[in-house]
């Protein structure tokens, strides 16, 4: 009885902590308020090597990332490697920008998923493998396959992993939430490993105090004691992988029990089904952690000679919902445009996945904060309601952009859904001194073209 009121206990604050909003702007002290004079393409300027693969940081301290709330990361990890369990108190939205593998989530207060005895097998094991296993049971809760282009959502508080199983290095971009509710620290980023560590030398010193195991200083009798395991067991969960950083290589290749994806699917229909019967519990045990943002027949906006446009928001991915968080997945053609918007709802942080396209940024005072050409790997942020354009170069341009909100609204000021379409002809021929020929122009050349505006103002 006791411990299902635990599970029961654990699972509410958690989801209490994941439904919670994002601070009021009134609660940032005033060097974390929005106050920026220029705005610019960033790289990662915190570099740790591992073992298995590589970590960077973008610098949280920048005006433009102290503005959005966030801190920005980038971990490559190699051919069979290993990214240890950790957990953070903000909320994260990974981009997977290159590779594929498997990521494991652990949401305290959700029983086992599936048992190795019973569930079906994404990939055949060697009879080799099978009698090694002998008839041990394996529990846990859901692997989950990820692949290029994968949005991938993990909730304050859970620990995960990530494994690469494939041949080529997977790549993931991600952004963490300073100012969600479930943060009551600081506005400092923090990650608590369940192993492993930066090592001691040869990497900055702030990087060993951001990231260590947690383990480490625990009374070894008294973790002995809790896992009811002899000391030596204690002694390396403690400090074998210090030396072999944040990302290891696995001794042999690792395969996992996952679900077919159509059985997956089932289960979360299943879960968002009975969640009006049983509560919140069935209906976050069960959410959809991931999906793809380059799926073409899902694009939320599509022009033939400008590009199209991926939205994943709380109706794509209903988790965003407590997350409020969002991302989109652009592809501008060769010297097409972004008609000039702002974002209603949260700030948006851009990283450049290929290409390049010039950027423009201006603030409430009229004045340009950013007129620069970005490339691919940098990344930028625009603030809310700051007004911003783009076109692309002639190789085309693509990103990936986080948003700090899980319902993303833009508003236009070109284009058929555009607030200069919406004014009135004589609101436009007074407020900026033309014809009504011009004002007409100005509200209808654009045809039926939306957001994703063709080179020339050609129509389509």
């Amino acid at each position: 009885m006791a411990s299902k009121f635990l599970l029961a206990l654990s699972l509410t604050l958690l989801v209490s902590s994941a439904m919670a909003e994002r601070r009021p702007s009134l609660q940032l002290s005033e060097e974390q308020q929005c106050r920026i004079q220029r705005l610019t393409a960033a790289q990662p300027t915190q570099r740790i090597e591992s073992e298995g693969g590589v970590t960077e940081i973008w610098d949280e301290r920048q005006e433009q990332f102290q503005c959005a709330g966030v801190v920005a990361m980038r971990n490559t990890i190699r051919a069979n490697g290993l990214s240890l369990p950790n957990y953070h108190p903000t909320p994260r939205l990974v981009f997977i920008e290159r590779g594929q593998g498997f990521i494991g989530i652990t949401f305290p207060g959700c029983a086992e998923t599936y048992h190795a005895h019973t569930a079906q097998r994404t990939r055949e094991r060697s009879e080799e493998e099978e009698r090694q296993q002998g008839s041990a049971k394996d529990m846990h809760q859901k692997v989950h396959r990820i692949r290029r282009g994968d949005i991938v959502a993990i909730p304050a508080g859970a620990a995960h992993w990530c494994y690469n199983d494939g041949n080529e290095e997977l790549i993931a971009v991600s952004i963490n939430d300073l100012n969600h509710m479930s943060n009551q620290l600081d506005q400092k980023f923090r990650a608590f490993y369940l192993a492993g560590g930066v090592p001691q030398s040869g990497q900055q010193e702030q990087a060993r105090q951001k990231f260590q195991n947690i383990f480490r200083a625990f009374d070894a009798n008294l973790m002995a004691e809790a896992f009811n395991v002899p000391q030596e067991i204690v002694r390396r969960m403690q400090t074998e992988e210090e030396e072999r950083g944040l990302i290891v290589i696995a001794r042999e290749r690792m395969s996992f029990i996952t679900p077919e994806e159509q059985q997956e699917e089932q289960q979360e229909e299943w879960g968002r089904q009975s969640a009006a019967d049983n509560g919140m519990e069935e209906s976050f045990c069960t959410m959809k952690i991931r999906t793809n943002i380059e799926n073409r027949r899902e694009a939320d906006m599509y022009s033939r000679q400008a590009g199209k446009l991926n939205v994943v928001d709380r109706n794509k991915l209903p988790i965003l919902k407590y997350m409020d968080l969002s991302a989109e997945k652009g592809n501008l053609y060769p010297n097409a445009l972004l008609s000039p918007d702002w974002a209603m709802h949260g700030h948006t942080i851009v990283y450049v996945t290929k290409g390049d396209a010039k950027i423009e940024v201006v603030g409430h005072n009229g004045q340009a904060l950013m007129n620069d050409r970005v490339n691919q790997g940098d990344m930028f942020v625009v603030p809310q309601y700051y007004t911003s354009s783009c076109r692309a170069g002639n190789n085309g341009f693509e990103w990936v952009a986080f948003k700090t909100t899980g319902w993303p609204m833009r508003n236009p000021v070109a284009g058929y859904t555009s607030v200069m379409r919406a004014m009135p002809l004589q609101v436009l021929t007074n407020i900026y001194q033309i014809s009504p020929n011009q004002a007409q122009g100005l509200k209808m050349n654009r045809g039926s073209q939306s957001f994703l505006l063709s080179p020339g103002g050609r129509q389509y």
